[in-house]
C-alpha cells in the first residue's frame, strides 16, 4: 500500500504529526509495535502524573487537620489501587489516541517498521509476516527507553527502570533512586510520599541539575524536610543483589558508603531507539548517537525525517509535538519557522512543582550578560498562605539594557500551570515592564510572577 506519509512510531512526536497531516490532506499511515501513544502516555508523562496525584491526595488525608478537617480512622496508601488508576488513565488516553486516528482517517500498521531504500518501510508483525509500505515521505519517531549503567544492570526486580518502578506487584520498604533529573525526582516524591524509605543520589553538585541552581536548592530542602534522603556530589559504584536486599555502595566526596534498599531505581536517563530500524542500510547519518536533520527534521536521505528523542534537543514529550507539526507543515508547503529551543518549557512534577524556560542566572552571568533578578517567594503570597502551599518561589531574569525576559523559575504549588505565560512573554519579547503593568488576578499564584518582575526593578509591593 502506498501513503503520502508514514510515521514509524506512535508517540507524541508520531501521533500528532500523524494527525497534522491528515488535516493538511495527506494520507497517513502510522506503524506501531506497542501501545498507541507510545512512552509518554502508556509509560511516562501521563501515568507518573496520575500516581503523583495519588501521592498528593493522601499527604492531604494526612495533614486535613490543618484545613480544619477531622477523618476518623486511620488513613494509608492503598498501593496496589494506585498502580491500577494509573493503568486505567493511562489505557482511557490510548483509546483516545485510537478515536482521534479513527476521526483523521489515519491507518494504524502494527508491527515494528523498518527503512528500506525506494521509500519503503518493511513491517513485520507478530507472526513474523513482513509486509512492504511506500510513501512519499517518512518520518521516524521511534523515541527513547530507559538507559542502561554497567554498574547498574537493570533485571527488572531488585534494579528497576521507570517502566517497573510504575508497575510494582508491592510498594517496597525501601528504595535508592540513581539519578535526580525529572524521572528520577517525580518517583523518589511518589515513593517518599506514600511512605517508603527514598535516597535520592545524584552525581552533580545539585538535584535537577539543570534548574536555576536556587530551584534545585529549595527542590532539596523541600525533600528533606519530607524526610527524604538527599546524596549529590555522590555515585553509585555497585549494588549486590545476591542476598533478599540490595547493598549499594555509594561514592561520596567522604569516601565508599554502604546502604541497603528493597529497590533501586536507575532513573539516569534514557538512550534513542536506533536499532533495527534501517538507518545504517541506508546511510542516514548520525551525530553524538542520534540523527543528525536539520530545521526541518529532513535527514541526510531524500524523504526521511526524524523527530523526538532520536533527534538533538531537549527529550521532553512537547517538544517531540512540537517537531512533528513543524516537519509536517513544512512537507506541505507551508511557511514554517524553526524551533526556537532556546525557549521550551521544562517541568518537573514534584512537591514542589518545578518549572522553567530561558537561560539560567549563571548562564546569563557566563555569557557576560548584564542582568536585573527579581524573586517573589509564595511565602508573601496570599493564594499561597491559604492553601496551605508555601514553599518556592518565582525568580526571573532580565536583560539590563532592554528589559527583555532572559529566563524564568518557579519552584511551588502548580507553577506547571504558570510557565505557559512565560514562553509565550518570551516569544512575544514583552519586557519586565510589560508584566509589571499587566494586571494579574488576586488571589493568585499567578500574580507572584507580575511581583517577582516587579522585585527586579525595585517597584515590588507585597515583600
Amino acid at each position: 500500500m502506498s501513503y503520502d506519509l508514514i510515521v514509524v512510531g506512535s508517540g507524541p512526536g508520531g501521533y500528532v504529526a500523524a494527525i497534522r497531516a491528515s488535516q493538511l490532506g495527506m494520507k497517513v499511515g502510522v506503524v506501531e509495535r506497542s501501545e498507541l501513544g507510545g512512552i509518554c502516555l502508556n509509560w511516562g508523562c501521563i501515568p507518573t502524573k496520575s500516581l503523583l496525584k495519588s501521592a498528593q491526595v493522601f499527604e492531604y488525608a494526612q495533614h486535613c487537620a490543618d484545613y480544619g478537617v477531622v477523618i476518623e480512622g486511620t488513613v494509608k496508601p492503598d498501593f496496589s489501587a494506585m498502580v491500577n488508576r494509573s493503568r486505567g488513565v493511562a489505557d482511557g488516553m490510548s483509546k483516545g489516541i485510537q478515536f482521534l486516528f479513527k476521526k483523521n482517517k489515519i491507518d494504524v500498521i502494527v508491527g515494528t517498521g523498518k527503512l528500506k531504500a525506494g521509500k519503503t518501510v518493511e513491517v513485520t508483525n507478530a507472526d513474523g509476516e513482513k509486509v512492504d509500505y511506500t510513501a512519499n515521505h517518512i518520518i521516524l519517531a521511534t523515541g527513547a527507553r530507559s538507559k542502561q549503567l554497567p554498574n547498574l544492570p537493570q533485571d527488572g526486580k531488585k534494579i528497576i527502570g521507570y517502566r517497573e518502578a510504575m508497575t510494582l506487584e508491592k510498594q517496597p520498604e525501601s528504595m535508592i533512586v540513581v539519578g535526580s533529573g525529572a524521572i528520577g525526582s517525580e518517583f523518589a516524591n511518589f515513593y517518599n510520599s506514600i511512605g517508603t524509605k527514598v535516597t535520592l543520589v545524584e552525581f552533580l553538585p545539585n538535584i535537577v541539575p539543570v534548574e536555576d541552581e536556587e530551584v534545585s536548592k529549595q527542590l532539596a530542602r523541600s525533600f528533606k524536610k519530607a524526610k527524604m534522603k538527599v546524596m549529590t556530589d555522590s555515585s553509585v559504584e555497585e549494588v549486590d543483589t545476591t542476598g533478599d536486599i540490595c547493598k549499594v555502595k555509594i561514592k561520596t566526596k567522604k569516601g565508599v558508603e554502604e546502604h541497603e534498599a528493597e529497590v533501586v531505581l536507575s532513573a539516569v536517563g534514557v538512550v534513542p531507539n536506533l536499532e533495527n530500524i534501517g538507518i545504517e542500510e541506508l546511510g542516514i547519518e548520525l551525530e553524538n548517537g542520534k540523527i543528525k536533520v536539520d530545521d526541518f527534521y529532513r535527514t541526510n536521505v531524500e524523504g526521511v525525517y526524524a523527530i523526538g528523542d532520536i533527534v538533538h534537543g531537549p527529550a521532553l514529550a512537547h517538544v517531540a509535538s512540537a517537531e512533528g507539526i513543524c516537519c509536517v507543515e513544512k512537507i506541505s508547503g507551508m511557511d514554517v519557522h524553526p524551533i526556537n529551543y532556546k525557549n521550551i518549557p521544562g517541568c518537573t512534577y514534584t512537591t514542589p512543582e518545578v518549572a522553567s524556560t530561558g537561560m539560567t542566572e549563571k548562564a546569563a552571568l557566563e555569557a557576560g550578560l548584564e542582568i536585573k533578578v527579581g524573586k517573589f517567594p509564595f511565602t508573601a503570597s496570599g493564594k499561597a498562605s491559604a492553601a496551605g502551599t508555601k514553599d518556592g518561589f518565582v525568580k526571573l531574569i532580565f536583560g539590563a539594557e532592554y528589559g527583555e525576559l532572559l529566563g524564568a523559575h518557579l519552584i511551588g504549588a502548580n507553577v506547571t500551570e504558570m510557565i505557559g505565560e512565560l514562553v509565550v512573554a518570551r516569544n512575544l519579547e514583552t519586557t519586565a515592564h510589560e508584566l509589571i503593568k499587566s494586571i494579574h488576578p488576586h488571589p493568585t499564584m499567578n500574580e507572584a510572577i507580575m511581583e517577582a518582575a516587579a522585585a527586579a526593578y525595585d517597584e515590588v509591593i507585597h515583600i
